[in-house]
């Protein structure tokens, strides 16, 4: 079985990030894809969750790497009985008290909680950059199928128009005909009829265009006040051949977005998995700190601030060890939660192979069979002209009734119709084909 490969031909280019609003030149389907990237709302709104990924990786690599440090400051008065603290015992005063203190904290072992988040939030980082691969490429996907559904109406215009300017001519020559006695009444009548039914084709399939139209102009987030031009123009060219189903398969198992974020999601649940069953084991700490204080009582004579702030200050250094003993099972049953997000990951891996292996061999079917389809509806479309032709000059000799001519255009109209139809499946199937096997959709 011939292969083909479809190359849309770029009448006007110029990059879609610089395209204007206000352009007036053709736009490519590349263009298109590009200029929907740039303004999708949906590719802003994952934008902002792998800048919330950034925050993440940074903060657990501060978790890791660098201790708590904190200072703090307090001033109050006290009124009624109080400490004298250079006589310790009790007396009733007005005194004022204000202490100052900076402390530094550091886990020395904390259950790898911090190593493995930090691991964690690199893998974050790399899903969030595949997801939003993946929504470009839920984007580009959408926009060249109305990109090309698009194409597929405007050109079927294109052919009604022609079918009613046909219709019109052979009209005009019907009535000389029927004025000369060389046609019937009827004959006319049923030539009016079929064209008043290619108007009213002409009319339905202008408005669908519209529609689709609309539509791509939707997923591009174009200007509604601004006209949207697209390139109409595509070529078809023989293939060499096509790569095998096995290594496509195997490549969008190792390369693949969603494939990949699944399997980073399962790698991130067993690391949330060690980390629960380490909270297991003591943790211990190491933490250091200085303070000061300065104080006044009324009537007393105190030394003053410079002299307390120096001689009140104090140093310390801590080493502690947390060992769990008993905490209603809490440890324990969030390692059950995490086993169980474990095995929900891995299932879910699973089922995310499957399934793309499954739309590969799916996409490349269907391209194979949209190739077929193709080749069978270009010889069904020359055959049909041919037959038009025939059987247009055999209705201008009276050969035939307009009702038969009617049928053969018909046949003529959906050959026609086909052969863009199945072009424009097959640059789809082909285009989520080489998807698959490397190649970005805005790249092809």
């Amino acid at each position: 079985m011939n292969k083909l490969i479809i190359k849309c031909v770029v009448l006007a280019l110029a990059p879609a990030v610089t395209v204007c609003a206000s352009a007036q030149t053709a736009m490519s389907l590349k263009e298109c894809m590009e200029y929907a990237i740039s303004n999708s709302t949906k590719i802003r709104i994952q934008q902002a969750a792998t800048g919330d990924a950034q925050i993440s990786r940074r903060d657990a690599a501060l978790a890791l790497f660098t201790p708590q440090i904190s200072a703090q400051t307090y001033a109050y008065y006290n009124f009624g009985r109080s400490i004298d603290p250079q006589t310790n015992t009790y007396f009733n005063t007005k005194s004022f008290h204000n202490n100052y203190g900076v402390s530094a904290g550091y886990d020395l072992f904390d259950g790898f909680k911090a190593v493995n988040n930090y691991k964690i939030s690199k893998t974050g980082m790399l899903i969030a950059d595949s997801q939003e691969k993946q929504v470009e490429a839920d984007i580009c996907l959408a926009v060249m199928e109305a990109y090309y559904n698009v194409v597929y109406y405007k050109r079927l215009c294109d052919v009604y128009e022609e079918q009613v300017a046909v219709a019109e001519q052979a009209l005009a020559k019907a009535k000389r005909q029927e004025e000369l006695g060389q046609k019937g009444h009827a004959d006319v009548i049923q030539m009016e009829a079929d064209l008043a039914d290619r108007q009213y084709d002409l009319t339905n399939t202008h408005n669908v265009y519209q529609d689709q139209k609309m539509t791509l102009a939707d997923l591009m987030f174009w200007p509604v006040d601004e006209e949207l031009t697209i390139d109409f123009s595509c070529s078809v060219i023989p293939s060499e051949g096509e790569e095998s189903p096995e290594s496509v398969v195997s490549f969008a198992l190792d390369h693949n977005p969603a494939v990949q974020v699944a399997s980073w999601q399962e790698l991130n649940a067993k690391r949330e998995l060690n980390t629960a069953k380490c909270q297991l084991l003591p943790s211990v700490g190491l933490y250091a700190g200085w303070s000061t204080s300065y104080y006044t009582y009324q009537g007393s004579q105190t030394a003053p601030f410079g002299d307390q702030f120096r001689n009140n200050g104090g140093e310390y250094v801590e080493v502690s060890l947390q060992i769990p003993i008993w905490s209603r099972l809490s440890r324990h049953s969030a390692i059950s939660r995490r086993q169980h997000a474990l095995d929900k990951a891995t299932a879910e891996l699973d089922q995310k192979r499957r399934d793309v292996e499954s739309e590969v061999r799916r996409a490349i079917q269907d391209r194979d069979g949209a190739a077929t389809a193709y080749q069978q509806a270009q010889r069904k479309a020359e055959v049909q002209a041919e037959a038009y032709t025939l059987n247009l000059k055999k209705l201008e000799q009276g050969l035939i009734s307009p009702l038969e001519f009617q049928t053969a255009n018909n046949n003529y109209l959906k050959a026609q119709a086909d052969e863009m139809n199945s072009l424009f499946k097959y640059l789809i199937k082909q285009a989520v084909v080489r998807y698959y096997n490397g190649v970005e959709y805005v790249n092809q």
